[in-house]
């Protein structure tokens, strides 16, 4: 079976064989051995103006989502990983897909990315990421640090006086996000740091995409979890993302991310809604989460618990800065951009004098975001069965210590590469209405893009498809 990855045209030839990164990544998620060689990359993107290796993680993680996706396919029409013929994937598509926020135009209207007080701030004593994007992470950033208006002025003029860590710790106790810029890399972790279970043997009959009839319970928020299960929704799945009534999600994150999938709201701690979503979970074949560690244990849904009541269910976690190996921060919770101010790659890439910088994308969201789909689908040829636990720091440290490791130099150098953009950039009707977008990098969907744009937040019913 041969797959091309992403749909425009064609900007070269394929190369890539043998590439490190992809073997790395293709080795975390449990994947054979002798089989990356399959996965060959094509064009050029603009990925790489940084000083770290973005464009070598963007294009393996979406090079192994791909390759996963080809493996279930083969898996489901009665062969093995073997089977699989060549899988192209475009950089191009990999390079729009990975800043998809900055390309979505909301009935011609470009989104509210940041907000004014998400950002670098400068502190007594070095500097502070903040995150105040959410109106409750706003009003606790506020409330922690005392701030006589709910402004960027009163902002500033409050942080100029406080050490960054006193700043962090203020916020965070009061419930909000703040992250002094660390200037050395944090302690290495694992791309995946968990892939256990015992695999029920299940096998999924033939289907007409690799992930038709797989039923996936979708409890993430934000960016990585969410790119993880558009593009299970884009091989197939029936996703349905569950969300609580009381925890709000901005329209334009949701219209960037919400392809692929349905959204109901559900509390958990209200006995109807928790009813609803027991018989949705006794159903499903996939439970994804993307809370901090604790979170949700406190309904009886950890991943132990999970594989406990349904032995081959797959469950894939994610969480900011890891499970285990970073103490106390283990349990924070945290977005892309804390990770490269606390991870130290705010650090790395910052500029002449001495702010701190970011990369050209939020690759450690989307990169571990295919990294789990990939985990997924992985499994699910496996027979299921799995639990699997990644995180945006886990992410992070393979990207300053291992994805360019042995890796031959890609034609264009770190360079940013010349590239039409438009090529890659589709629209669709949705509930928000017109929607332009980027189409998915990863091969085996129908044509690279989503048959559908995504319903309002929150509006549909809690109940799978079919």
């Amino acid at each position: 079976m041969a797959i091309s990855a992403g749909s425009g045209s064609d900007s070269g030839s394929g190369s890539g064989g043998g590439d490190a990164a992809t073997a790395a990544a293709w080795a975390a998620v449990g994947g054979a051995d002798g089989v990356t060689e399959r996965v060959g990359y094509r064009g050029a993107g603009v990925l790489g103006g940084g000083r770290l290796p973005v464009r070598e993680l963007a294009r393996a993680t979406v090079g192994v989502c791909s390759l996963a996706a080809a493996e279930l396919a083969a898996v489901r029409a009665g062969g093995c990983v073997a089977d699989v013929g060549p899988v192209v994937v475009d950089e191009g598509a990999v390079s729009t897909a990975f800043v998809s926020e900055r390309h979505l135009l909301v009935e011609g209207r470009a989104p509210v990315v940041f907000a004014p007080l998400s950002g670098f701030w400068r502190t007594a004593d070095g500097w502070v990421r903040t995150h105040a994007n959410y109106p409750h992470h706003r009003e606790a950033l506020v409330r922690g640090l005392g701030l006589a208006a709910d402004t960027p002025e009163a902002l500033r003029e409050a942080l100029a006086g406080r050490g960054a860590v006193e700043v962090e710790e203020a916020v965070y106790a009061a419930g909000g996000l703040a992250v002094a810029v660390a200037r050395a890399y944090g302690d290495p972790l694992p791309l995946v740091e968990k892939w256990d279970g015992a695999a029920r043997g299940r096998r999924l009959g033939p289907g007409a995409l690799p992930a038709s009839g797989v039923r996936v319970l979708d409890l993430t928020r934000v960016i990585a979890g969410p790119v993880a299960t558009r593009t299970l929704g884009l091989l197939g799945a029936d996703v349905l993302r569950i969300d609580s009534p009381r925890l709000a999600e901005g329209d334009d994150a949701y219209a960037d991310t919400g392809f692929g999938k349905r959204s109901a709201l559900l509390d958990l701690g209200a006995a109807a809604d928790r009813e609803a979503f027991e018989r949705l979970l006794a159903e499903a074949d996939v439970v994804v989460t993307g809370y901090r560690p604790g979170a949700l244990e406190r309904y009886g849904l950890s991943a132990e618990e999970l594989l406990e009541r349904r032995p081959g269910l797959v469950v894939a976690q994610l969480c900011a800065w890891g499970w285990s190996g970073n103490g106390p921060w283990a349990g924070r919770r945290g977005f892309d951009s804390l990770v490269q101010a606390g991870y130290g790659i705010a650090a790395r890439e910052a500029g002449p004098d001495g702010t701190p910088g970011v990369l050209p994308a939020q690759a450690l969201d989307h990169g571990t975001g295919y990294l789990m789909a990939a985990g997924v689908l992985r499994a699910l040829a496996d027979g299921g069965g799995r639990a699997l636990r990644y995180s945006l720091a886990g992410t992070g440290s393979w990207l300053v210590r291992g994805v360019a490791a042995g890796a031959a130099p890609l034609a264009g150098g770190r360079g940013a590469v010349a590239y039409d953009a438009g090529v890659w950039l589709r629209e669709v009707a949705s509930g928000y209405g017109v929607l332009r977008h980027a189409v998915s990098p990863v091969g085996g969907g129908p044509g690279g893009g989503w048959l559908r744009g995504p319903s309002r937040f929150g509006t549909d019913a809690a109940e799978w498809a079919g």
